[in-house]
């Protein structure tokens, strides 16, 4: 896709949203923004909002994606009501947000003519099945709302290809972290949790034994796949797995935070939550065949990058 092609990023003051806006805008394309506002913060796009155009609005509105989409040449589609735990308590409110919104999104790109658009998958999708890693060819098998809608999304978008309305891609990520990640929320992630009780020197809870693991994908890694899905000639119709392509376990991933802040965590147990897969790893070899996707920094890195973030930001007083 040419620079200067104008780009639709919704979710854009999500935490994904916001560093695809960014990295859209060092390399030279014009941005188009929207996001409801319900879990995005607008302070993700300080700094940036005179230079793309930005509307609070819900995707579930046609007439706010039919505006949305005039003109742009592919979309970036981050827009979704996150969390596992958050589908559990309201599943009604994830499938209408993250089905409804899709398809409403999907049949405006189609109606003005949009190229290409990218989904923002999840790993979710592949549930609890022991076998590792996770293979795009795999059948499978959501454990919870959140996980059963992003599969239905996948399935639209799938369909939307293969019927030649709009060409589309879905990245199912794997555990992406990095700045701008809130901790605050009820149903935030590992990282900044874990990272935020060790440097306020609070206790870090973790649900089970800690023996779980995941495959800890750094922000920048998601970012540059996304911008290769845009593009990729032979990604088109496909589902790929975003990961680094390594597994690490909860308790393997405290000793790592205590390394990088030099603190010592106090860990606390509570029982497993509803709807958590045990183990998760991704195989990456569709990526690096359909996207030339290779994964450029690593857990260590990432997690030095995230801390250093969070640091600063809490001694500004920003978090």
């Amino acid at each position: 896709m040419r620079k200067r092609s104008k780009i639709l990023v919704t979710g854009a003051a999500g935490f994904i949203g916001a560093h695809l806006v960014r990295r859209l805008l060092e390399d030279g394309y014009a941005v188009r923004a929207v996001d409801d506002l319900s879990t995005g913060k607008l302070d993700r796009l300080a700094g940036l909002l005179d230079r793309i155009e930005f509307r609070e609005a819900s995707i579930c509105d046609p007439e706010v994606c039919a505006w949305a989409v005039e003109g742009v040449d592919g979309v970036l589609h981050e827009a979704a009501l996150p969390s596992v735990a958050r589908s559990l308590e309201d599943p009604l409110s994830a499938d209408r947000v993250n089905v409804g919104g899709t398809v409403t999104l999907l049949e405006a790109c189609r109606r003005g003519g949009v190229r290409r658009l990218v989904l923002a998958g999840s790993s979710s999708v592949y549930g609890d099945s022991a076998v590792l890693p996770k293979v795009e060819t795999m059948p499978p098998a959501p454990l919870s709302p959140y996980a059963a809608g992003k599969l239905a999304a996948e399935y639209y978008c799938s369909v939307f290809a293969c019927l030649g309305f709009v060409e589309t891609v879905s990245l199912r990520y794997f555990n992406v972290f990095g700045p701008m990640q809130d901790p605050a929320s009820e149903y935030a992630a590992v990282i900044p949790r874990f990272i935020t009780a060790l440097l306020e020197g609070r206790p870090i809870c973790v649900y089970g034994d800690g023996q779980q693991s995941r495959d800890f994908t750094y922000i920048e890694n998601v970012v540059e796949a996304n911008l290769l899905a845009l593009t990729s000639p032979r990604a088109n119709g496909e589902a790929i797995n975003i990961g680094c392509g390594e597994r690490t376990t909860l308790l393997q991933l405290i000793e790592e935070l205590q390394q990088i802040t030099g603190r010592r965590a106090v860990v606390t147990h509570g029982p497993p939550r509803p709807g958590d897969v045990p183990h998760s790893l991704a195989d990456i070899t569709k990526a690096r065949d359909l996207l030339g996707y290779v994964p450029r920094v690593g857990l260590r890195e990432g997690l030095e990058r995230t801390v250093a973030w969070f640091s600063s930001s809490r001694e500004a007083a920003v978090i």
